[in-house]
């Protein structure tokens, strides 16, 4: 049986955005990280305001700290982006917003995009929004494929998303779509609230999971480990056992004091994963 290695824990910017790109980088590097899951958001990255030489430049700062972009992560909740909207102007910019996305990935050198499925409005037919997801999630994926990307999907709890929100319905997308370059992430606080498992995800996606957001929660938040009541050592194990080799990253959100201070939420989680792995090779 595998196991899951601290090396695959990315560093990344979630509740960063109240502080210098740099505090981030300088802090990734003393964590001992070597590859980080960027959030395109202000005043980081800012998709549709962020220039080709701007990526570069900001390649540059990775590599020079050692750090090499793993996965670009768009907003794609709380901005006005949403690949299944019924308004076309929305929708079109939407996609627009993640073809620049997938381009910016090859300034980055990051090998993975992050999609989730939007949403239709509340009294529409859910056939009419999970189609224009579907062609959308398609576009989005044949581009990122002519650029040599992978992509991945996630599914969202349902009050981000009346569409994708377990592991079956996400398997269903996939397989709609079709594309070879387009995978899963499995996200834990979205998989407890849908009452999913670990083995239940590998059972309906195998080897398409290539992406993992490892938060705690209540299930619900985007919480440290710790401040939730998550099993993060059954997680670890469960993933280790399906053979999982993808990157794992902590999506925090939800408590202030994390964009006040993220390192110190940052560190337990470190710290909490580590505890977990030593205590699964000492049985």
């Amino acid at each position: 049986m595998s196991a899951i290695r601290l090396d695959q824990v990315t560093g990344s910017n979630f509740s960063y955005q109240h502080l210098p790109f740099e505090r981030f980088l300088d802090d990734m590097v003393e964590l001992g990280r070597e590859r980080v899951e960027l959030w395109g958001i202000a005043p980081h990255l800012h998709v549709p305001h962020v220039s080709a030489e701007e990526a570069r430049g900001i390649r540059r700062r990775l590599t020079e700290r050692g750090l090499a972009v793993q996965c670009l992560t768009p907003e794609q909740v709380i901005y006005p982006v949403n690949v299944a909207s019924p308004v076309p102007w929305l929708r079109e910019s939407s996609i627009a917003m993640f073809r620049r996305a997938a381009e910016l990935c090859v300034e980055l050198g990051s090998p993975m995009l992050f999609l989730t499925p939007g949403r239709g409005f509340e009294d529409e037919p859910p056939d009419a929004a999970w189609r224009r997801a579907v062609d959308a999630i398609g576009e989005i994926a044949a581009y990122a494929g002519t650029l040599g990307l992978d992509c991945v999907l996630e599914p969202l709890q349902r009050v981000e998303s009346n569409l994708v929100n377990d592991a079956a319905t996400l398997a269903g997308m996939i397989d709609e779509i079709g594309a070879p370059n387009l995978g899963a992430a499995l996200d834990t606080v979205a998989m407890a609230v849908a009452g999913d498992t670990v083995d239940g995800y590998f059972d309906a996606l195998g080897a398409r999971i290539r992406h993992v957001h490892l938060i705690d929660g209540t299930p619900a938040g985007h919480l440290a480990w710790g401040d939730g009541d998550l099993p993060l050592g059954a997680y670890l194990e469960a993933l280790g056992r399906r053979g999982y080799d993808g990157c794992l990253t902590f999506e925090l959100f939800g408590d202030g004091a994390y964009a006040f201070d993220p390192r110190p939420a940052l560190e337990r989680c470190f710290a909490a994963v580590e505890r977990e792995l030593d205590a699964a090779t000492a049985t």
